[in-house]
């Protein structure tokens, strides 16, 4: 059960709010649509419910708000807008993927293909679907974790007919189970078609809330559909009747030889069809969402208007008929202001105490999305699911292959950076880069995707997801470290001979100095995405490191101060560490301290302990609000 409470969005200057003091409720076993024009405030309303944006109010799912909820994920399935996803990945990887997110085996995966009909479209690519097999997806991913609750946003849009009913079925079906299933939608047909409850929404405030029965009576027009070949005559006909009996009778013309007769019955338009002769082919009462134009949207009917739809009548939003006693001529079931709160709460266990609501409601805060339940698992298929990371390491292979040839051609370059192809010209080789865009892309899926929690959408923000993150990017960039070096050497056997491709004397410092700067190269690209949110920021830190922070290491180094006191450092970390390191320990030490007092190296250092304050930093700053 859903009982949201005095939701407000947050006003902007000159601007009234998208949603005001909006509060109303959605049953477990029942379908509830929040119906409105296009900008009535229904998605702001779903956002505000689902902590995706600051404003005013509270929401109770099932009795506890959001941020109450260990996992959202298994109480809450969203579907708001378009299904995110890479576009090169599979359907079954991605909610493969999403499945070690929520914590669930992933078996489920193949279960909620087989509910939504996309078992022979599993191996499909997300940027190859349709628009109705999308939806399908997002549903998918919707029941993915079992949720109690069902929350989506216009899922209908742009579908077919046939879609549209298989998708109302599978909402029906979810309520039926005694599930709560809350959609919105601006066609008043497919509000009434589709849900036993319509609450309707007009500039972000509450208007009506009806079953769906009384919406259909008080809001779609009842009609007679008539075909007849004279449907020209007949029209005339029963205007001219009409006028003559003074009654308000209303004829429209559908096209072809479809008429559709307002204020009348079947009875009345069949007795005068037959006093007239006029042939009739059929004769049926309909109310609103049952003619030709069902299951489409209001653009696609003809004569409808932005706002309107063909079969509410003309004065439809002043009155709808005659006002009920005590609504002031509102339509039935709308409550008033502060009557709103305690009528909402009289449903008695539903909640064990509910607070009457200040005159101004508590506020909505943003907060982050909890971890993966499975980080490691769910990083891993993250990462292999989509080609980008392959396709980067085989360029970075024949990059480093070709580059490493020229350079023995052109000369002048050391052997170890020959077998690295860095030449003394370029900040940084092919290789560094490649780990550096490697790791920036780690947080790509979640730019795109609330992965982690898809009814959260806040990027991740917990250290569980980073130990993941570092440990698969450091051993993409390891891995890219070996094969390159390995290329490189043997493109330059094949085509130099043995004497280009020997192994330096001192490999050990050079190759522990080579992983160290891949393995930087990866964990700056990792943390610099994620605390800048962007994949292009990542990329830009590592490059940066040795076009500005090394320059800038060694105009301080080469002060006179940093020289004395850096001339006797060696000396001391033997001293210091000689007795914690009983076994020779202390080469490994001075090894590692060799590679830091390089000034690429150092750098790359203080770039990494930067990246990680600030990405600590940040994460605390998101649980303290």
């Amino acid at each position: 059960m859903i009982q949201a409470f005095g939701l407000t969005s947050n006003s902007r200057k000159g601007v009234p709010p998208a949603v005001d003091d909006l509060s109303f409720e959605a049953r477990a076993g029942r379908v509830t649509a929040l119906l409105g024009a296009q900008g009535a405030g229904k998605t702001t309303a779903l956002r505000l419910m689902l902590e995706l944006q600051q404003g005013r109010g509270v929401t109770y799912f099932r009795g506890r708000p959001l941020h109450r909820i260990a996992h959202p994920s298994r109480e809450v399935g969203v579907l708001l807008g378009d299904v995110p996803g890479h576009p090169a990945r599979t359907v079954r990887g991605h909610l493969r993927m999403l499945c070690a997110a929520a914590g669930v085996p992933v078996r489920r995966a193949d279960e909620v293909l087989e509910v939504v009909g996309l078992v022979s479209l599993r191996d499909e690519r997300l940027g190859t679907l349709s628009r109705g097999m999308d939806r399908r997806l997002g549903l998918a991913c919707a029941l993915l974790p079992d949720p109690h609750t069902l929350v989506l946003d216009d899922p209908a849009d742009e579908l077919s007919t046939r879609e549209c009913h298989w998708l109302h079925g599978m909402l029906r079906a979810h309520a039926s189970q005694g599930g709560t299933v809350l959609f919105t939608t601006s066609d008043p047909k497919e509000a009434a078609r589709a849900s036993d409850r319509v609450v309707t929404l007009e500039k972000g405030t509450l208007v009506a809330d009806q079953e769906a029965a009384d919406f259909a009576r008080t809001r779609l027009r009842p009609r007679v559909a008539v075909r007849t070949p004279h449907a020209a005559r007949l029209a005339a006909l029963l205007a001219k009747e009409a006028r003559a009996s003074q009654r308000s009778v209303e004829v429209v013309r559908e096209g072809g030889n479809r008429l559709s007769v307002y204020g009348s019955t079947c009875a009345d338009v069949g007795e005068t069809a037959f006093r007239y002769g006029v042939l009739v082919h059929q004769l049926a009462d309909e109310i609103g969402d049952m003619g030709p134009g069902a299951g489409e949207s209001p653009a696609e009917t003809p004569g409808a208007s932005e706002g309107a739809h063909p079969d509410v009548g003309p004065t439809e939003q002043e009155h709808t008929g005659p006002p009920a006693s005590g609504t002031s001529g509102r339509p039935v079931g709308t409550v008033e202001g502060k009557d709103r709160l305690p009528a909402a709460a009289r449903s008695a266990g539903t909640l064990k105490a509910v607070e009457p609501l200040s005159p101004l409601p508590p506020p909505i805060s943003v907060r982050s999305a909890p971890s993966p339940l499975r980080p490691l698992r769910y990083e891993l298929r993250r990462a292999a699911g989509v080609g980008t990371g392959f396709l980067i390491g085989a360029a970075v292979l024949v990059t480093s292959a070709l580059a490493a040839v020229l350079l023995a051609r052109i000369g002048h370059t050391p052997q170890h950076r020959l077998l690295a192809a860095w030449p003394r010209e370029m900040p940084l080789p092919p290789a560094a880069l490649g780990a550096g865009l490697l790791g920036a892309l780690a947080f790509g899926d979640e730019f795109r995707h609330p992965a982690l929690a898809t009814d959260r959408g806040t990027v991740p923000r917990r250290l569980g997801l980073l130990a993941a993150k570092l440990v698969v990017t450091g051993a993409a960039a390891l891995l890219l470290a070996f094969l390159t070096v390995g290329c490189d050497a043997e493109a330059l056997y094949l085509v130099y001979g043995r004497e280009l491709a020997e192994v330096p004397d001192d490999w050990m410092s050079l190759s522990a100095s080579w992983l160290g700067l891949m393995v930087g190269c990866a964990w700056a690209g990792v943390l610099a995405a994620g605390v800048f949110r962007s994949t292009t920021a990542g990329l830009a830190v590592v490059v940066a490191v040795p076009v500005l922070v090394v320059p800038l290491a060694q105009k301080v180094l080469e002060g006179a101060a940093v020289r004395t006191a850096a001339a006797g450092l060696p000396a001391r970390l033997r001293e210091v560490f000689l007795l914690q390191w009983p076994f020779g320990g202390e080469r490994y030490l001075s090894a590692v301290a060799r590679v830091v007092a390089q000034p690429v190296g150092g750098a790359l250092t203080l770039s990494l302990m930067a990246l990680l304050c600030a990405y600590v930093l940040t994460t605390l700053r998101s649980r303290v609000r």
